[in-house]
């Protein structure tokens, strides 16, 4: 189990682990946030690992972490390139990479995807995860999607329109192969995020959400 540990130091180094299945996944579950983690932490260490993209998606997914993480301390950005929709069916290669990133780095917070995600790829990524990072802070995003798997999270990140607005603008500026599906609009992403501030009582008006499965208050 993980302590809340994150400190009121906001002069600390502060290491993350960003986990996404796809190219956009990171963006959309947690972009907001790290777009406010990033100019309240002086000492942001974030490593940002994407599991599955293409040659295109490759570009957007560089280009995107680029605007994200601008400013940050240190950042290590890594695109891999396991098959998109057959992760469940290579798991033993992405767990042998959580093995090594393990050996590589113990961070303070994990972002990772939710347990519940419908898609494959999302819930293999969450289950090593968990079986890789036992004594770790995780918090599990959300994507919104056909497969209408969205749930009651109960962690929340408060969030100002200024803020959603800038995480919504990257989305839509880099991430050009997605701009002809239903569900990736502006719309979207704001409504969530909306949604998620008033069950929050955030005072901008908006917030990310995620779950916190097993967290020790210290």
């Amino acid at each position: 189990m993980a302590d809340l540990t994150l400190s009121a130091d906001r002069t600390l180094p502060l290491r993350i682990l960003c986990l996404g299945a796809h190219s956009d996944d990171i963006e959309i579950g947690c972009g907001g946030t790290l777009l406010k983690l990033s100019h309240s932490y002086a000492d942001l260490h974030v490593r940002w690992i994407v599991f599955s993209a293409d040659q295109d998606r490759r570009r957007e997914a560089e280009e995107s972490a680029a605007a994200f993480l601008e400013g940050v301390a240190a950042r290590q950005v890594n695109i891999l390139d396991f098959r998109d929709g057959y992760f469940p069916y290579d798991g033993a290669a992405i767990k042998d990479y959580f093995e090594q990133l393990k050996a590589e780095m113990q961070p303070d917070l994990i972002f990772t995807h939710c347990r519940y995600d419908l898609h494959q790829d999302h819930r293999t990524l969450c289950d090593l995860t968990w079986n890789t990072y036992r004594s770790h802070l995780i918090l599990e995003y959300e994507i919104a999607k056909y497969d209408g798997d969205l749930g009651a999270p109960n962690v929340f990140m408060g969030l100002d329109a200024a803020l959603c607005e800038r995480k919504v603008n990257y989305l839509l500026q880099f991430f050009g192969t997605q701009r002809s599906k239903h569900w990736f609009t502006r719309e979207t992403f704001m409504a969530l995020m909306r949604l998620r501030g008033v069950e929050a009582k955030a005072t901008g008006g908006y917030a990310e959400a995620f779950y916190g499965r097993k967290i020790e208050l210290a």
